[in-house]
């Protein structure tokens, strides 16, 4: 009889063995999976994904509607205000300049090209022009150091959407603009991209940033 109780007992301290190395290796699997699926690029709305490199930021994502107005009321937001207030990072019923990030879209992606004003290409004076123009109604026109030269100088705590953002890149002088939109995003005609929205917080803009202006 003590001989079949150890028996039992031995068979016992065996599945409990067997059991908690389950346990184990399936919590092991289990964050395995949770590395793998982070290591990815993340994302956030159907289409919609992000990946990063040293010099900046770039987004992918499907065209959304504009034909819904936006609101202030997060449940009654349409697509695009959701869409935009994941790229700013900035509350939902922030995002209500529906003049301004309906140009942004229907430019989006549009690719670089010196001296460019239309959609087979921009360069990033026309692009900040073309955008004060049409949606702020502020008349601009003239390249990036030209527009740093005209432009009232506003420090980083005073910028609102509209003002431009200058970088000086490998050169002397002014050789860059884009539109200053808010949490310190900015949209521009950028030569590896075309137009995007951009962080002045990414080491690469940072490093140029020389400060903005706002036109009147």
């Amino acid at each position: 009889m003590a001989g079949r109780n150890g028996l039992i007992w031995a068979l016992g301290i065996f599945l409990l063995t067997v059991s908690s190395c389950a346990v184990i290796k399936n919590n092991t699997t289990a964050k395995k999976s949770t590395t793998t699926s982070s290591s990815r690029s993340p994302e956030f709305l159907e289409g919609f994904t992000t990946s990063s490199n040293a010099k900046t930021t770039s987004v992918s994502y499907a065209k959304v509607s504009f034909s819904q107005a936006s609101s202030t009321y997060v449940e009654n937001a349409p697509l695009w205000q959701f869409k935009y207030a994941q790229l700013l990072d900035v509350p939902v019923e922030t995002v209500l300049n529906a003049n301004l990030f309906y140009f942004i879209e229907d430019w989006w992606g549009t690719p670089y090209h010196l001296g460019g004003k239309a959609k087979t290409g921009i360069d990033c004076s026309n692009f900040a022009n073309q955008l004060l123009n049409t949606v702020f109604r502020i008349s601009s026109s003239g390249t990036s150091s030209g527009l740093y030269d005209k432009s009232k100088k506003v420090s980083a705590g005073q910028m609102k959407a509209g003002d431009l953002v200058f970088f000086k890149i490998n050169q002397a002088q002014v050789s860059h603009v884009g539109v200053y939109l808010d949490n310190s995003k900015f949209v521009h005609a950028s030569t590896s991209s075309g137009v995007m929205i951009s962080d002045l917080n990414e080491t690469y803009w940072k490093k140029y940033f020389v400060g903005a202006g706002r036109m009147n």
